[in-house]
């Protein structure tokens, strides 16, 4: 019986939480002081025929939230695309007619740098995480959780912002190919899986530009997600990109690295978690006969070498973007990679070439490489996909036309930290 009063209570506590905010008669600018408001550009003006992208933000502690947008106006026909907070992408295009209001609901998680853990003698203890400067400043690193609202001519009526408790993480572990990409053009699959599923899972990405399995681990980003992951959450692992430009005594697919992936099945194990391995996905390297070139030495093998001693569920990114690559051609594949030409963006000063870094495209369709993956394991999590899901073949890639990714209010010109 007390058990039962104990969860009635916790569930009318989570309920008393849940705040709405009428955004048609909301015009208050975010402050660090007010914590909740229009933030990073004007409010939304519901009166206007033409509306642009628009933020709103509100301070909240870390964890997991319930996200419901109520979108649409009730004096224009509208265009609109939610991702929040690092761009990440939480609803496809929503077109809704004069009058017209949609509702959607999805799972955002917040963090920032500083978190609780247990030191050796298993005190409690303050914990941060080491982030690299260009992450200073960063909206995956702070104190609110930030909505995008962008799109053609976006409208939103109200969000209802609530913690929620009950539901699956998934924390993913890697380097510019996983990372929420935080500036135009770049993307990677990380900020693009969250898109896939109900809201019963939330994703939380600890990835960062340049970082191997090792310097992952020495920022303190896997001792960040062993303090607030439950039993039964998902921690996914893509490196080596980076780790395989590390040099010096027992730098090496067969040593260090192969020695940190055991480190990370161990210490999820200890917590009751899941562990995935991601084979590193390929570089746009073309050799003549019109296959890829594997630029990644035997670090994919170790890995799968090490998943298969350690019983580690693996996805083989590195082989599902090879048939990608080859099934797009050598000028085709260019779509999924920051290739640009001068005069593509405004604000371009150069010429992009970049034969490493996806685009939001790109990261679309490795995301679903990811999906694909998970269902060829038979992972539990696919019990929670999108109820319009549908199966991918990378020899049948996607039409890049048919991609809607209207670009965000950020850009930078500037590559990603490694390759």
């Amino acid at each position: 019986m007390k058990k039962i009063i104990l969860s009635l209570l916790c569930m009318a506590a989570m309920t008393a939480s849940a705040e709405t905010y009428n955004l048609t008669k909301f015009s208050q600018k975010y402050t660090a002081d007010n914590g909740i408001g229009y933030d990073l550009t004007d409010a939304q003006n519901p009166k206007a025929k033409q509306q642009a992208p628009f933020y709103f933000s509100k301070k909240v502690d870390d964890g997991n939230y319930r996200v419901t947008v109520a979108v649409g106006s009730r004096s224009r026909a509208a265009e609109t695309i939610v991702r929040a907070e690092n761009r990440r992408m939480m609803t496809g295009k929503i077109l809704t007619k004069k009058g017209e209001v949609k509702t959607f609901t999805f799972l955002v998680n917040k963090r920032d740098v500083n978190y609780r853990t247990k030191d050796g003698k298993g005190n409690d203890v303050q914990g941060k995480v080491r982030i690299k400067p260009g992450e200073v400043g960063s909206l995956s690193w702070d104190e609110k959780l930030t909505l995008e609202f962008n799109g053609a001519n976006p409208a939103v009526q109200s969000v209802t912002i609530e913690p929620e408790q009950d539901c699956i993480t998934a924390f993913l572990c890697g380097n510019s190919t996983v990372v929420d990409q935080g500036k135009e053009p770049w993307a990677s699959w990380g900020q693009i899986f969250p898109y896939w599923f109900k809201d019963k899972v939330a994703v939380c990405n600890l990835a960062e530009s340049g970082l191997t399995a090792g310097t992952f681990f020495a920022q303190n980003r896997l001792e960040y997600i062993l303090s607030v992951m439950k039993p039964g959450d998902y921690v996914f692992c893509e490196f080596g990109h980076n780790d395989e430009k590390e040099k010096g005594p027992g730098a090496g697919a067969w040593y260090h690295y192969s020695v940190n992936l055991k480190k990370y099945i161990d210490l999820v194990r200890q917590k009751g978690g899941n562990i995935i391995f991601c084979t590193p996905t390929q570089r746009r390297f073309f050799e003549k006969d019109g296959t890829i070139r594997n630029t990644h030495g035997d670090f994919p093998a170790a890995m799968k070498a090490v998943a298969e001693r350690e019983k580690v569920q693996l996805i083989d990114l590195n082989q599902s973007t090879k048939t990608l690559f080859e099934t797009m051609g050598s000028e085709g594949s260019k779509r999924l990679l920051v290739h640009y030409d001068m005069g593509t963006f405004p604000w371009q000063t150069r010429r992009f070439e970049d034969n490493t870094h996806f685009n939001p495209f790109g990261a679309y369709e490795v995301s679903k490489l990811i999906v694909m993956g998970l269902k060829q394991l038979g992972s539990p999590l696919v019990e929670h996909l999108r109820t319009d899901w549908v199966d991918f073949d990378p020899k049948q890639p996607d039409d890049y036309q048919q991609f809607y990714w209207p670009d965000a209010i950020f850009f930078d010109g500037k590559k990603p930290d490694g390759n």
